[in-house]
């Protein structure tokens, strides 16, 4: 006969998966230095799979095909960093008449100062001196952090495409391996969390991919409008600051603002490209994101802004990027975990019924609080009694 397993309380349960998380986000803060290319390279690697399935198909072989899915994707991103910095060096052959239109800009705002505030263009002057000295002073330690970054993004830009590679021609090795790592779950669930954490992810990266392009399409046209020079230069790379969720589109709208401030004759122009440049933020919150990636990435927009300041905080502008798919992913796990079940309900997208104005009706029912309902119905209704006023008698007398 056997026995029953002993049931531990949800209390333990919950305090060792809440313990268990702790861990793991000090763990990846302290191997950031090689969690974060294996991360990037997890969604990379996500992104090139239908592209190595189809080559695999076509009985390249599967080491092959891996490698050729990652050349292609070098290929498109080295496509993208020679444009930008094509665009740089056309852009700044006219550098000479936009430093003279900012001085120009400079000489009215020194201007301005002094006859609003009476701050006098030596004062100006001297503040910008002692900033300037105050940054030089400090060279070394900027300088020695640049190059430190170099070099990490030197690594990066060879542990990628490795461990993308490896990820790629390893995928089936990998799923063994979280058979192994679960046999106390079922198999099918692990199966099933696998696959919807891949379908997440994916949907998640082709549909940031999509809305890129569309975004930077209209980005383009606004300014194109406007009459901005390199409209398709700014648009485009606006677009790509869509990484950052949320406040991509503000940033790559400061540096066509200050272009069009530098080379038109009027400052309207600087106003109207951030005014389009917002329209376009909220079309692409409200309307392009929702419709192109829809349900398949349920993060609530509160959840979405603290990831994404926790991703800041622990990665810096890498975690900006990461924040949102780790955060998707994150859920897809603690729904398959009976003991998290709670916060992947709380990370997740709040349902129609959660939003109406008799919410608080429907939840007492779905949890079938039936009783404390009708205790809330009678205290409203002995509420409105007593709040109602007596009616006057006028047929009898005194």
């Amino acid at each position: 006969m056997e026995e029953n397993p002993i049931k531990r309380p949800y209390v333990l349960e919950l305090a060792a998966s809440l313990i268990s998380l702790a861990l793991i986000i000090t763990l990846l803060y302290v191997l950031q230095g090689v969690l974060l290319p294996l991360m990037f390279s997890i969604l990379i690697a996500i992104s090139l799979y239908p592209v190595a399935r189809f080559l695999e198909r076509l009985r390249l072989g599967k080491a092959f095909s891996a490698i050729l899915a990652v050349i292609l994707a070098i290929a498109v991103l080295s496509g993208l960093m020679w444009f930008i910095i094509h665009q740089v060096i056309i852009i700044g052959k006219d550098g000479a008449e936009i430093q003279h239109k900012f001085l120009s800009i400079f000489d009215t705002i020194q201007k301005l100062l002094q006859d609003r505030f009476g701050i006098e263009p030596t004062e100006v002057a001297e503040r910008l001196r002692s900033e300037a000295n105050e940054i030089l002073s400090h060279a070394g330690r900027h300088l020695s952090t640049a190059f430190g970054s170099l070099g990490n993004v030197l690594a990066g830009l060879v542990l990628v495409p490795l461990f993308s590679f490896f990820l790629l021609y390893y995928r089936v090795f990998f799923r063994e391996f979280f058979f192994r790592a679960f046999r106390s779950t079922p198999q099918e669930t692990v199966h099933k969390t696998l696959n919807k954490i891949y379908n997440v992810v994916q949907s998640y990266l082709l549909g940031l991919i999509t809305v890129m392009g569309i975004v930077a399409i209209l980005n383009t046209v606004g300014l194109w409008i406007l009459g901005i020079q390199y409209a398709w230069f700014f648009g485009t790379l606006a677009s790509l600051l869509m990484l950052l969720p949320y406040i991509g589109i503000a940033i790559g709208s400061i540096l066509p603002a200050l272009f069009a401030l530098a080379t038109k004759d009027t400052a309207w122009y600087a106003v109207g490209v951030i005014a389009w440049f917002q329209v376009v933020q909220f079309l692409e919150g409200n309307v392009i994101t929702p419709n192109i990636v829809g349900s398949k990435v349920s993060i609530n927009p509160l959840m979405a802004i603290i990831s994404i300041l926790l991703g800041g905080m622990l990665f810096g502008l890498a975690g900006l990027i990461l924040a949102l798919p780790i955060t998707a992913t994150i859920k897809v796990i603690f729904d398959a975990i009976p003991s998290m079940n709670a916060f992947g309900f709380l990370i997740g997208e709040p349902e129609k019924y959660h939003l109406k104005r008799y919410s608080t009706k429907i939840l007492l029912k779905r949890w079938n609080l039936k009783e404390l309902l009708e205790i809330k119905e009678r205290k409203k209704k002995e509420a409105e009694v007593q709040e109602k006023p007596p009616v006057a008698d006028n047929g009898k007398k005194e």
